[in-house]
C-alpha cells in the first residue's frame, strides 16, 4: 500500500524518516480555508483534512492519504506563520512568559480494496515559554527561518531553550503526532 503525506514540511517528512515509514510526498496544493463559525479545534481538523482530501482525490488504488495542520494559540489569537520580522518579534513577545496551546490536526484517509476509511482527529498540546529579553528574542528572529513556522518558532530548534515545559504531545507540537498514526496504521495493518 502506498503512504502518501500531502505536506512539503520539512519538519512532518523528518517525523515520517524517524518512524521509518515507507512514503512519498505528494504536496496538497488545496486553498487552506478558515471558517468563523466554527471552532479552534473544528478548523484545524478541516486544514488537516483539506490537505489529505485534495490528494486523496488525485490519486488512485490502495492508499493511506496523511494530512495534518499545526495551530499555535495563544490568549484566544491565532498566531500562523509570521508576515514579516516585525510581525515575527511580535509573536515571540507575546508568546514569552507566557503559555499557548498547539491544536495539531491528523487526517488520514485510507482506500483499501475499493473500501474507504477516514480519520479525522485534533490533539491540543500546551508549551509554556519563559521570559525572554528582547534581545533573545531579536537574536532568534535574527538567526533562524522563522517564516514558514506558525507562532514564529520551533520547539526542536534553539528555542528550544526557552521552553519551559510542555503538556502534551511534543510531536504534535513539532507537526506531525507520529505516535497517533502509527496507531492507525498498526490497526489498518499497514506496514
Amino acid at each position: 500500500m502506498r503512504i502518501i503525506l500531502a505536506s512539503k514540511s520539512p519538519r512532518r517528512r523528518e517525523l515520517m524518516d524517524l518512524a521509518e515509514f515507507n512514503y512519498e510526498i505528494l504536496p496538497s496544493n488545496s486553498e487552506e480555508t478558515w471558517d468563523d463559525s466554527l471552532t479552534i479545534e473544528e478548523n484545524s481538523k478541516n486544514l488537516g483534512y483539506q490537505k489529505a482530501k485534495s490528494v486523496f482525490d488525485n490519486t488512485q488504488g490502495d492508499r493511506a492519504v496523511i494530512g495534518s495542520d499545526t495551530i499555535v494559540v495563544v490568549d484566544g489569537e491565532v498566531m500562523g506563520k509570521p508576515k514579516d520580522r516585525e510581525d515575527a518579534i511580535r509573536m515571540i513577545r507575546k508568546l514569552q512568559g507566557n503559555r499557548h496551546s498547539v491544536f495539531t490536526s491528523l487526517s488520514v484517509i485510507i482506500e483499501e480494496k475499493g473500501e474507504v476509511k477516514e480519520y479525522k482527529e485534533v490533539i491540543e498540546s500546551y508549551v509554556y515559554v519563559k521570559s525572554m529579553e528582547d534581545s533573545e528574542i531579536i537574536n532568534y528572529i535574527d538567526t533562524y527561518d522563522v517564516y514558514d513556522k506558525a507562532g514564529a518558532y520551533a520547539i526542536q530548534s534553539k528555542f528550544s531553550v526557552y521552553i519551559e515545559k510542555i503538556e502534551g504531545d511534543y510531536f504534535s507540537i513539532i507537526g506531525l503526532p507520529i505516535n497517533r498514526l502509527y496507531d492507525i496504521f498498526k490497526e489498518n495493518e499497514i506496514w
